[in-house]
């Protein structure tokens, strides 16, 4: 049975909330109790939608855990699409990076129930390259998409490093190089299937 709409839409005042405070200031820094003072509600209301922070910590990333949308466009012009999102994205006053990364990073990785979310989403990027791959007809896909989320990573930590959105067209170009060498044409912007070619089950 669906709880009622106040219970809804209170829970996710508190996540959006927690998502904002998280992401800008850090999970270390902010407290439940920073968090109920900003909705507006005690502390034992927060806790009756979150039995812990950790709870909440775990929702925060789970919110954050979004896929890609679904698109008609080629395959190859997705992969690089997603260089040029990075640099929007980079371009924002309220970029600080990787949420999944800097939630590792403050808890460490013995915290294993935000490192299996992490680590999920980064399978899942990965994947969502290799997938597009594939339909090009790449042969080392598997290996490829690694090499994609490393550039997309990397020009994540160069961003926040430089304070420049000019890395993330660094890394697209460096996409267009790998892919190239796959034997992917990219030369104008598009891609075609790479003849011959099929990729491993």
């Amino acid at each position: 049975m669906a709880p009622p709409p106040t219970q809804q839409t209170m829970k996710e005042r508190i996540l959006e909330t927690a998502d904002k405070l998280f992401y800008l200031q850090g999970i270390r820094a902010i407290g439940v109790d920073t968090i109920a003072a900003e909705v507006g509600i005690s502390k034992r209301t927060l806790y009756n939608h979150f039995p812990s922070k950790d709870a909440l910590i775990a929702a925060y990333l789970e919110r954050r855990f979004v896929q890609p949308r679904p698109s008609d466009k080629p395959p190859a012009e997705q992969i690089l699409a997603t260089f040029d999102l990075l640099e929007r994205r980079f371009a924002a006053k309220d970029f600080r990076g990787c949420p999944f990364v800097n939630a590792v990073a403050e808890l460490g990785p013995a915290d294993r129930a935000v490192k299996k979310i992490a680590v999920a989403f980064k399978e899942s990027r990965r994947v969502w390259f290799r997938e597009r791959l594939n339909a090009l007809g790449v042969t080392e896909a598997d290996a490829l998409a690694t090499q994609l989320v490393l550039l997309v990573d990397g020009s994540i930590a160069q961003d926040l490093v430089r304070d420049d959105p000019a890395m993330a067209r660094a890394a697209k170009e460096a996409a267009k190089v790998l892919l190239r060498n796959a034997g992917v044409d990219v030369g104008d912007g598009t891609a075609k299937p790479v003849k011959g070619k099929r990729s491993p089950q």
